[in-house]
């Protein structure tokens, strides 16, 4: 196995931890039919009172592909302003050819945790820059790290640096809740899930990984980046 993957499923593998540490797993409905029983899919969530959501989806596909990717997504409760977690990767055998992470804005912009995100990434800087699209530049912070052509010494930084925030954000995020407008969170959070989906490229590399076409055209409308009924 190569050393990026190894990096990359132990990163997993921590994440798990501290969401079974910090919240409470949940059988969110519907969720199970995007699980496959040799674990080349997997997606599971958790839930605490101070978010509503934490979501980690993992596409397996090393043995007929040859690529690896996670996608890791904590929305806060609706009473709650803080911002969302995000931290998505695609990895080859030799390279992360994508890693994004980011605080995003929820209802409130300039939320401490956000200037907190920013203080944390401020001395990294990728050795390739991804440009960002429109969509992604609507709710996406400009200290979001966007990475591409990821070798393994950028690759540990990186996923130190999503780990050490992903601590942070359940060490912080409880002061915010109950200083929110539901309707004023629910709208902002939305508006995120609204623009995620508007990205043409998850779909397209989750299909290209072999997986059934309407399973994830669903999936990225319903279970990926589901709005707020």
């Amino acid at each position: 196995m190569s050393g990026v993957w190894n990096t990359l499923i132990q990163c997993k593998d921590d994440i798990i931890e501290i969401f079974n540490e910090q919240a409470v797993e949940i059988n969110e409905p519907g969720l199970d039919y995007f699980n496959r029983p040799d674990g080349g899919w997997v997606n599971r969530v958790w839930a605490n009172a101070n978010v509503r959501r934490a979501h980690i989806d993992v596409v397996d596909a090393r043995d007929s592909k040859g690529l690896w990717m996670m996608h890791v997504c904590l929305f806060p409760t609706l009473n709650n302003t803080a911002p969302i977690y995000g931290f998505d990767v695609i990895a080859g055998k030799n390279k992360i050819t994508g890693a994004f992470h980011d605080f995003s804005p929820s209802a409130d912009p300039d939320h401490p945790m956000i200037q907190g995100y920013k203080e944390a990434v401020a001395d990294f800087i990728p050795e390739k820059q991804r440009e960002l699209p429109e969509w992604a530049q609507n709710i996406f912070t400009g200290s979001m790290i966007a990475a591409g052509n990821v070798k393994q010494e950028e690759a540990e930084a990186i996923v130190n640096i999503a780990l050490a925030n992903l601590r942070s954000y359940f060490a912080e995020v409880g002061e915010s809740t109950g200083f929110g407008d539901t309707a004023i969170v629910a709208g902002a959070q939305n508006y995120y899930c609204h623009n995620q989906q508007q990205n043409p490229h998850t779909p397209k590399v989750m299909k290209s990984l072999g997986l059934n076409e309407q399973d994830v055209d669903k999936f990225c409308t319903d279970m990926l980046f589901p709005k707020i009924v």
